[in-house]
């Protein structure tokens, strides 16, 4: 099994290169297979922080940029500037439909019933809900398309994956949204890049539009 690398460590944080296959969090106290149970084990002084110091959350098929905080107060401080937007976050994804060469989407998006496999997106909803994207093409080979996406704001769960298949281009690989089947056996999604204070933090995207 793949495990996480370090890109970046300063004192008050760390960005992981998570790999594909791997939850986020644990599940239900089962910590194998995940990135938390990963620093359970490699570093345990960030056992008592809540969800051992995780920032944010990545699909179990997405890989790239995981930030995780060092300190309690960092780790309030950083999930904070997570809903206010001054993180940076941007994402590669491959698609094999056609799509605006660039453009923006504002949806809303809510489970559809407890532990939902999947979400309900809309164009009209409660604010709680909102998600946020705009995004612009890198490369382009006949349908498929390479897209950079920048996440606005603190992000939904499959934001990405969702908001992309309601707009009628389902991500590579995600057999869950409706997308074609590729390379692998997972959506065509990676966490490219982070930005903040001052820092900016990339982890190189394992696929392209030969993949």
């Amino acid at each position: 099994m793949s495990v996480p690398g370090i890109l970046r460590e300063q004192e008050g944080w760390l960005v992981l290169d998570k790999p594909a296959g791997m939850h986020t969090v644990a599940r239900k106290g089962d910590a194998s297979n995940s990135v938390q149970g990963w620093l359970w084990a490699e570093r345990p002084e960030l056992g008592s922080l809540e969800e051992s110091g995780l920032v944010h959350r990545l699909d179990f098929g997405t890989t790239g940029c995981l930030l995780v905080a060092k300190t309690a107060d960092e780790h309030q401080r950083l999930r904070g500037r997570m809903r206010e937007e001054s993180i940076l976050k941007r994402y590669q994804a491959l698609v094999d439909a056609p799509i605006e060469a660039e453009g923006r989407f504002n949806l809303f998006f809510s489970s559809r019933y407890k532990r939902s496999k999947k979400v309900t997106t809309r164009s009209t909803g409660a604010e709680r809900d909102r998600g946020r994207c705009a995004w612009w093409t890198r490369e382009v080979d006949g349908d498929r398309r390479l897209l950079e996406v920048e996440l606005l704001g603190g992000g939904r769960r499959h934001q990405v994956r969702a908001g992309f298949a309601h707009l009628g281009a389902p991500l590579l690989g995600d057999a869950l949204y409706g997308g074609t089947p590729w390379s692998e056996d997972r959506p065509a999604l990676h966490a490219s890049l982070l930005r903040f204070d001052g820092e900016q933090v990339e982890s190189v995207p394992p696929f392209g539009l030969d993949s």
